[in-house]
């Protein structure tokens, strides 16, 4: 699936090659989407900006300092991109932006989502390495095109390729349909699990929980 083609691409573009990591930093891709961990603050942000739409957040109820609560700023981070996609002119007007993103490592480990042919952020995926469980969403003007099973096939990937780990978990709302599609067809299958989930802002859902397994391998490393 990662092609020499797109290695030598990547690397003139300036983006993360795949499976080229260092310590604490990854980078893998799937047929339409390039995955990374995020090099600037600006990855970052527009990572936390794919996820911050009031239906993204109808599973997710993050509390307000956990998302981008202005739609109009949302709708313009998630048009921009980590090379050619972003203006000059943005970067100028906004330096903190270009500043280097350093993990934490308290939080999970997650990866900016770029879609490969338009070079724009197009959501995230990420890691609990002690839980054994993944996660990710889609910007909204990326759901509902099939790309969903792709990032959680790229999140597979990440952990057992990448963190070592042989099984991962996903857990996601009864309810929320789209996501156990998404799930069901990167080749997660259905476990027993929580019943119910609280989320931050206090809401509790009805849960499902999948399990994906695979080969456990450390990614390569110079």
């Amino acid at each position: 699936m990662i092609r020499s083609l797109l290695r030598r691409r990547r690397a003139a573009s300036g983006l993360p090659v795949p499976d080229a990591c260092t310590p604490g930093r990854h980078a893998l891709a799937t047929r339409h989407l390039l995955f990374y961990t995020p090099v600037t603050k600006l990855d970052a942000l527009a990572a936390i900006a794919a996820g911050a739409d009031p239906e993204a957040q109808r599973w997710q109820g993050n509390q307000m300092d956990q998302v981008v609560p202005d739609a109009d700023t949302r709708r313009a981070l998630l048009r921009l991109g980590p090379t050619g996609a972003t203006p000059r002119w943005f970067i100028r007007s906004n330096p903190e932006l270009a500043e280097p993103f350093e993990p934490s490592p308290e939080m999970p480990e997650f990866m900016v989502c770029v879609r490969r042919d338009t070079g724009r952020y197009a959501g995230y995926l990420e890691l609990d390495r002690d839980r054994g469980e993944i996660g990710g969403i889609l910007a909204p003007d990326h759901r509902g095109q099939g790309l969903g099973a792709e990032l959680f096939l790229a999140a597979a990937e990440f952990a057992h390729g990448h963190a070592g780990l042989p099984t991962v978990r996903a857990g996601t709302a009864t309810a929320n349909l789209a996501c156990r599609r998404a799930l069901e067809r990167a080749g997660f299958v259905s476990v027993p699990g929580p019943a119910h989930h609280t989320l931050p802002d206090g809401r509790e859902l009805d849960s499902v929980w999948y399990r994906h397994e695979g080969a456990a391998s450390a990614c390569a490393m110079p």
